[in-house]
C-alpha cells in the first residue's frame, strides 16, 4: 500500500551472531498452517513460498505411551499437514524481507517508553546512547508482544476491557540432538513428519523437527511439578519414570545442561477489547491476544490479524497519504474517517474470533496431555471422521482459496456438511475461529445424541439377549 514504515525493535538485530544464543533459550517451535500461510501469501506470495522452503511438514501426531508404544493420529484425511519452522529462522527471514523493501526502515535497540496518541508522538530510548527521542507518526501499529507497552498506553485513552490469566503451568525447552545414518551423516532420531507427544495426564513433552535433523522439545508441566525437580538426580529419576524412551534420545548429560541453562517460562492468556484508538493506533498479535500454544495457532492468528486488517483497509479504500495536517489540538485535529472506520471494524469483528481461539487453545491442552490416549477420544474422533467422509462435498485446499482470501476476511460464513473442529481451525482460513467454534458446538450435540442412542441401543440389545438366554435356560430344565 506504499506506506512509509518505520519499525522500532527494543532488542538487538536477531540476524547478528551475538543475538542468536539468547534467542535459542526460550523459544517454543512454531507450527505454521493454512491460516498463517494464507496471510503471508496475501501480503507477498513470493516471500511466502520462500518461507515454505524452510519448513518440515508434519502430517499427524505421534503418541508415545509410557511403555514406548507409538500411535500415529493423522491430522487430515486428505493429507493436509501443519509445518514445523524454527522461530529464530522465521524471524530472521521476516527481517530480511522487510529490510529489502525500500519504504521500510528498521531500527533496533530502541525501546518505547510512552506514547501520546492525540499528539501522534512516540517516545523511545536509544539503547546504545541512552538518549530519549521523539518520533512522529500518522498510524501506530503495536505488535510488541504479551507485555505490550503500546497496549498499556492505549489503556490510558480508551475504555479497554482487559483480562489476563497465568495458568498454573510452565514450560522449559530441551533439545534432542541429531543421530547418524549408516553413512555417518546426520539423521533424525524420530519420524520427522509427525509432531511427537508424550501425554502424561497433567503434563506432557512434545517434539518438533528442525532442518538440522534435531528436534526442539518442550516440556509443559504444572509449576508444582517443576518445583519438585531440585537436584540432578530428581530430574533424571523423573524422566526415567515418565519419559524413559525420550530420555534415551535426549541424553542424560544434554538434558541436565538444558535444565540448568534454559529458563522456566510462564504461560499466559490475554483477552481485551477494543484494539484501536480513533485513526491513530491499533494493536495486533500477542499484544492484543496472548494465548497458550496448545492449538498451534499463536503465530497463525497473529499473521491472520494482518490479513484481516489489510482486507478492511482495502474495503475502506484507505490511502497512505495524510492530507489533513496535525494541528496538535486533539479536539480540532481532523480524523481520517476511512482509516477510523477500518480500525473500528477490525476491533468489532476480530474480538469474537480471538476470544474463541484463546479458549480453544486452553481446551486443547487437556486433549493433548490426556484425552488423546483415552478410548472415548479415539472413538469420538473416528465417528467425527466417518461423518466428515459421508457429508463432505470434497476437500477444500488452500490453493483454491488464495484469491478470495486476499479480498475478503472470511468468505465462508456458513460452512456446509460435517467438518471436524481441528480441520476448520487448522486448514480452513476461509472460516473464522468463531464460526468454527459455533459449528463444532452444534456437532458435539449431534455426537452426544448419537452416543446416547447407541448406549440405549446396546442396553436394549443386551437386555433382549439376556431374556432370550434366561428363557433358553428354563427350557433346558
Amino acid at each position: 500500500m506504499k506506506w512509509q514504515v518505520e519499525i522500532y525493535e527494543a532488542r538487538p538485530d536477531l540476524r547478528l551472531s551475538s543475538s542468536k544464543a539468547a534467542a535459542q533459550q526460550r523459544s517454543i517451535n512454531l507450527a505454521i498452517s493454512s491460516r498463517g500461510i494464507a496471510a503471508l501469501r496475501a501480503v507477498d506470495a513470493s516471500a511466502a513460498e520462500r518461507f515454505l522452503q524452510t519448513v518440515i511438514p508434519m502430517r499427524g501426531r505421534m503418541i508415545h505411551d509410557k511403555h514406548g508404544s507409538l500411535q500415529s493420529q493423522p491430522y487430515d484425511r486428505n493429507g493436509q499437514c501443519i509445518n514445523s519452522i524454527d522461530r529464530a529462522l522465521l524471524n530472521v527471514e521476516l527481517l530480511e524481507e522487510a529490510s529489502a523493501v525500500p519504504n521500510i526502515r528498521l531500527t533496533f535497540k530502541h525501546k518505547v517508553l510512552s506514547a501520546d496518541f492525540d499528539q501522534r508522538v512516540l517516545f523511545l530510548r536509544d539503547g546504545d546512547s541512552g538518549t530519549d527521542i521523539r518520533v512522529n507518526f500518522d498510524l501506530c501499529i503495536g505488535a510488541d508482544g504479551s507485555y505490550s507497552i503500546i497496549r498499556r498506553q492505549l489503556m490510558r485513552v480508551v475504555r479497554m476491557n482487559f483480562q489476563q490469566e497465568y495458568i498454573p503451568h510452565e514450560y522449559i525447552e530441551l533439545k534432542m540432538p541429531a543421530g547418524h545414518d549408516e553413512h555417518g551423516n546426520p539423521a533424525f532420531l524420530l519420524d520427522p513428519n509427525h509432531l511427537h507427544i508424550w501425554p502424561r495426564h497433567s503434563f506432557m513433552l512434545i517434539a518438533l523437527p528442525n532442518k538440522d535433523k534435531t528436534f526442539t522439545c518442550t516440556l509443559f508441566a504444572p509449576t508444582v511439578e517443576f518445583d519438585r525437580l531440585i537436584t540432578r538426580e530428581d530430574i533424571l529419576l523423573w524422566f526415567q519414570d515418565h519419559f524413559p524412551d525420550a530420555l534415551s534420545l535426549l541424553g542424560e548429560d544434554k538434558l541436565l545442561k538444558d535444565f540448568e541453562k534454559n529458563p522456566r517460562s510462564p504461560l499466559i492468556t490475554t483477552k481485551l477489547s477494543p484494539y484501536h484508538y480513533k485513526d491513530r493506533c491499533v494493536i495486533l498479535g500477542d499484544a492484543a491476544h496472548s494465548m497458550v500454544p496448545f492449538y498451534g495457532q499463536g503465530l497463525n492468528c497473529g499473521l491472520e490479524d494482518v490479513r484481516v486488517l489489510l482486507t478492511l483497509l482495502q474495503e475502506e479504500c484507505v490511502v497512505p497519504s495524510r492530507t489533513m495536517p496535525n494541528s496538535g489540538d486533539p479536539e480540532s485535529d481532523p480524523i481520517d474517517q476511512k482509516l477510523f472506520s477500518a480500525l473500528s471494524r477490525y476491533s468489532a469483528s476480530r474480538h469474537e474470533d480471538v476470544v474463541a481461539i484463546c479458549e480453544l487453545a486452553m481446551d486443547n491442552y487437556i486433549e493433548m496431555r490426556h484425552s488423546v490416549t483415552t478410548p472415548a477420544y479415539i472413538i469420538k474422533k473416528a465417528l467425527d471422521h466417518v461423518l466428515f467422509s459421508l457429508t463432505a462435498r470434497g476437500p477444500t485446499f488452500l490453493s483454491s482459496l488464495g484469491e478470495s482470501l486476499s479480498r475478503i476476511a472470511f468468505p465462508t460464513d456458513n460452512p456446509r456438511g460435517w467438518l471436524p473442529l481441528y480441520t476448520m481451525i487448522t486448514f480452513r482460513p476461509d472460516i473464522s475461529y468463531a464460526t468454527a467454534r459455533r459449528k463444532a458446538a452444534r456437532q458435539v450435540i449431534i455426537l452426544t445424541t448419537i452416543a446416547r442412542l447407541g448406549t440405549v441401543g446396546i442396553c436394549a440389545t443386551s437386555f433382549y439377549l439376556t431374556l432370550r438366554a434366561l428363557r433358553w435356560l428354563r427350557s433346558q430344565r
